[in-house]
């Protein structure tokens, strides 16, 4: 427990735990008066010419004054970071305000001088870069909105810190002493540069674990049943091609080896490092096996064991602390409660985990936080061709269990930039940072297909924040950061096996054609139902031969009309494997022709024809050369896989093109079964076999999807700027307001003048406590008018009677008026007040709202009954672009209504398009503003009119997205 050093208490929520840049973890948290002898320990290890670059001048110890004024801080004025591993400081960090003339001064001054030390060993680990980041953010809370530094000319490892920050700086030299000052709030370019060590930092974490140099395995029992055991052998039938240990304590002291593996009762006793420890003991047992990973060195665990936050509060706390006493060490750990971790790249055939079998080579990941559907992905991959017998096989397997610590963010970063990887399967059970996850799918969804199911709820080992968001609206978030979400297992490995093995489609005009028409039918019917375009099925009947097939399917790929085809084929009576080997042929031999169109292939039967297809795999490359390949969309390249694999069950026909969308070049990736050795031999492309129409339909419908959506992303949309917008202006009323107290409610004037400041008026309404009120209010706004109930109950609810319009002069407003207060009830219950009269239009509501989890959304649909009854509503996150309010205006069911349905008026949806955009502008700008409703929002045929507005502000949240980078805080 920390304490305060001076004035101020301990800032407790400055504490972090950070990846650094070798994906080795350390923690950031305030000096106290506690760690005087750290600092001298930590002192005593720097070597002489960092403390020259430290200090200016030989500087051998610290005194006892210098060690009282670096562990003494007000942590305002004053204040010190350290980084930490295994308790102990690897590198320390201080600010000290300073005023005009540059000497020591108190707030209000803006301005600090900023130091850094860094132990020699872990120079170059990024520690440096992680303390300015914590540091910046710290100076910003207490009011410091500019550093300075001065460092030796020498000293270039410092001076590079602080140029490579992306902050906006000033360099100057004099005396002998370079002299750095900058702003230190965020910037565009800090915050990119900032992603990008964030990326290479937890993709090197997640490497550590899946590409070990050594394994020991923990808890690997006498007896043939034992979970180590088990896993164990999964390790050595696999082939891991580095050391393996067995770990017991209570192996016996003469014991040397167990199944041909050297043995040994604690991790302590092994000579040579070790990497990756798998843990299989007794979760009371877990910290001490901790502890000597730790002191070993080990890079990282695998905890198999469960007891842990899946049982209950004390499982919870002690899942808290095996988190902290990991991260101590910096290690990561993927777990507890795990399934384990697969890696299939032939210099490392790594099985830590309870699957028996090691799948196939492939160039799909997979991750899971169940072990269950981690076994179901498996399973269903080997049965389709995809896993342990077939081609499209895994390239590295998660299965995290209750991700205390690594969660799919990270193994995200880690897909990314990985070559071997081109498509990501995910079973999420959980998003503990969906804002975060957002940004990453989007950026990895640009280059490589990631196709997610999520469940509805989270289990209760997962630490996850609440949303006030229904479920379905974070699929459609996530759908708009590029992720293609699926429901069901199923319809994971159908579209994964799709996007692995086929183009992207250039559009949604699908061919079909086969020898079955009603077979046909039903695939055309069902491409209508997921919003494709299918032409009308071309019945070769059933007496059509492979011949028959491979001349219409080679028409259907170069009819430009055609984007896909979608292949339908019965076996024919009497004919067995010959026709069916025949009919893949056949179609390989037509794909091969035009390869940059996709193919798929119904078929009713799960045997011969699937058989053959894959057949048709392993033949390899065909005569004939090679082939042009796919042109990649921006940003991206193809990647080819390897000829060659053994029959499966529902596998795939092959082409001479590569196995997948685009993705990045990988020439450094050694050959294996889906990675050619000879970069001029192009690898087969296979074309996925499904055994009902609707999933193959589903599939391609997704593909289509996603296809659109690359094509967008490469020319993403811009948030625009508004000359009118008075920033400072809303930043000081907000403040004003707030002054008043949290989770204020302003009244209508101060909404409707904080609204004025980005350029949303609001029509004026004007209260009517009697009918003698009214008729004034009509006299000074001007008749025509409107005479509306606003009583909570009665508000936005025309249906009930409670809006009066057009009225034209005092006689019938006070007709009116007491029709109104007759029906419902006196004036106070009503509520009633008067408003000018809108251009006539369709009414629609703007919403914004701050989710916990989710971050800032904005949302919109039409007023009434299709978006409270029908949930007929549109959702971004916060900043739009004008693209995506583009977008979002169409998006909805019942758009038609805005663009002339049924021979109406269409409504000026450019001055809507403006409206979202300034509500995302004014919620993006000021965090404080928790949520905005307008309602209604009258789009007329020319011009939109705000008739109702309401704002909710609250001391501004946390936004760990922007801030410094930190893993979840446990």
């Amino acid at each position: 427990m920390q304490t305060s050093s001076d004035r101020h208490a301990y800032p407790a929520h400055w504490e972090a735990d950070v990846v650094l840049r070798d994906g080795g973890t350390a923690r950031i948290r305030p000096i106290t008066a506690e760690d005087a002898d750290r600092l001298v320990s930590f002192y005593e290890q720097v070597s002489d010419e960092s403390k020259y670059y430290r200090f200016f001048a030989p500087y051998p110890r610290l005194s006892a004054k210098d060690v009282h004024r670096f562990t003494h801080h007000d942590f305002v004025d004053r204040v010190g970071l350290a980084a930490t591993v295994g308790g102990e400081f690897i590198a320390t960090v201080r600010y000290d305000r300073i005023g005009p003339a540059g000497a020591p001064g108190p707030a209000p001054g803006d301005e600090a001088e900023v130091a850094f030390l860094v132990q020699d060993a872990h120079q170059g680990r990024g520690v440096a870069s992680a303390l300015l980041e914590h540091i910046a953010a710290v100076a910003r809370e207490r009011g410091i909105r500019r550093f300075s530094a001065e460092v030796l000319p020498a000293n270039t490892k410092m001076i590079k810190v602080f140029t490579d920050a992306g902050y906006t700086q000033k360099r100057s030299f004099e005396d002998g002493v370079v002299r750095l000052e900058f702003d230190i709030e965020p910037t565009d370019r800090s915050l990119a540069v900032q992603r990008a060590r964030e990326q290479r930092a937890e993709g090197r974490s997640v490497r550590r674990l899946l590409l070990p140099g050594s394994v020991a395995v923990i808890g690997v029992g006498r007896g043939p049943a034992s979970v180590g055991r088990g896993i164990l052998g999964h390790l050595r039938e696999a082939g891991f091609t580095g050391p393996l240990y067995a770990v017991n304590r209570a192996f016996e002291p003469e014991r040397a080896e167990i199944d041909g593996v050297p043995a040994h009762r604690s991790v302590r006793e092994i000579a040579e490092p070790v990497d990756l420890a798998v843990v299989a003991v007794p979760a009371d047992r877990v910290p001490e096996v901790v502890a000597e990973c730790g002191e070993h060195g080990v890079q990282g665990l695998v905890v198999i064991s469960a007891g842990y936050a899946e049982s209950g509060p004390e499982g919870r706390e002690r899942q808290r602390s095996l988190v902290r006493q990991a991260r101590a060490y910096g290690m990561r750990i993927i777990g507890p409660n795990a399934f384990g971790i697969i890696n299939t790249a032939p210099g490392v055939r790594l099985n830590a985990s309870l699957a028996p079998e090691m799948p196939r080579p492939g160039r799909i990941g997979m991750f899971t936080q169940s072990g269950a559907i981690g076994i179901a992905l498996l399973s269903r991959l080997h049965r389709r061709g995809g896993g342990v017998t077939g081609v499209t096989g895994v390239s590295t397997f998660v299965s995290a269990g209750n991700r205390a610590d690594v969660s799919g963010n990270d193994v995200l970063q880690y897909w990314y930039d990985d070559p071997g990887t081109d498509v990501a399967l995910m079973y999420l059970e959980s998003i503990g940072n969906p804002r975060k996850f957002t940004r990453l799918a989007r950026r990895t969804a640009a280059v490589k297909p990631l196709v997610v199911v999520q469940a509805a709820g989270a289990p209760q080992g997962h630490a996850v924040r609440a949303t006030r968001l229904p479920h379905a609206t974070v699929s459609a978030l996530l759908r708009q950061a590029g992720v293609i979400r699926v429901d069901t297992i199923t319809e994971l490995v159908d579209t994964g096996l799709l996007l692995a093995r086929q183009p992207l489609p250039a559009g949604a005009r699908v061919a079909i054609l086969g020898n079955s028409e009603s077979l046909g039918v039903l695939t055309y019917d069902r491409c209508l139902a997921e919003g494709l375009r299918p032409q009308p099925p071309h019945d070769l009947t059933t007496a059509a031969s492979a011949e028959d097939f491979r001349a219409a399917l080679a028409r259907a790929l170069a009819d430009e009309s055609s984007d896909a085809v979608v292949v339908t084929a019965i076996p024919a009576v009497g004919e067995g494997a010959a026709q069916d080997a025949a009919l893949a042929g056949a179609l390989r031999s037509a794909a091969l022709a035009n390869p940059a169109k996709p193919v798929l292939v119904v078929h009713v039967e799960l045997g011969g024809l699937a058989e053959a297809l894959s057949a048709a795999a392993s033949t390899g490359p065909q005569p004939g050369g090679s082939l042009p390949q796919q042109p990649p969309l921006p940003g991206a390249s193809a990647v080819t896989g390897t000829p060659g694999v053994p029959p499966d069950a529902e596998a795939t026909a092959a082409t001479s093109t590569p196995p997948g969308p685009e993705t990045p070049p990988a020439p450094e990736t050694p050959p294996g079964p889906e990675t050619p050795g000879d970069p001029e031999t192009p690898a087969p492309r296979l074309i996925p076999a499904y055994p009902a129409a609707e999933r193959a339909v589903r599939a391609l419908a997704e593909a289509v999807r996603y296809g659109q959506w690359r094509r967008e992303a490469a020319e993403p949309g811009k948030v625009p700027e508004y000359e009118d917008i008075d920033e400072k202006g809303a930043a000081a009323l907000i403040t004003g307001l707030l002054d008043r107290g949290e989770g204020l409610t302003p009244g209508a004037e101060d909404t409707c003048a904080l609204l004025a400041r980005y350029g949303i008026p609001v029509r004026r309404a004007v209260p009517a406590p009697t009918a003698d009120a009214a008729a004034e209010a009509a006299r000074t706004l001007g008749y025509p008018v409107a005479l509306k109930a606003t009583a909570p109950h009665l508000r936005h609810r025309a249906d009930l009677g409670g809006v009066r319009l057009d009225l034209a002069d005092e006689e019938q407003l006070r007709r009116s008026y007491a029709e109104l207060t007759e029906l419902f009830g006196s004036p106070q219950e009503v509520r009633p007040v008067v408003q000018t009269m809108a251009p006539r239009g369709v009414d629609t509501v703007v919403r914004s709202v701050i989710d916990p989890a989710a971050g800032a959304v904005l949302s919109f649909g039409l007023a009434g009954a299709p978006s409270q009854l029908l949930d007929d509503m549109a959702h971004r996150l916060v900043p739009v672009t004008g693209r995506e309010a583009t977008s979002m205006i169409r998006s909805i069911r019942t758009a038609p209504l805005l663009f002339g349905w049924r021979g109406s008026a269409p409504v000026d949806t450019p001055a809507l398009e403006e409206m979202l955009l300034r509500v995302s502008r004014l919620v993006d700008d000021h965090p404080e503003v928790a949520a905005v409703t307008l309602e209604p929002v009258v789009v007329a045929p020319h011009g939109v009119s705000v008739l109702g507005a309401s704002v909710r502000l609250a001391p501004p949240p946390v936004r760990d997205d922007l801030g410094p980078r930190t893993l979840p805080a446990y």
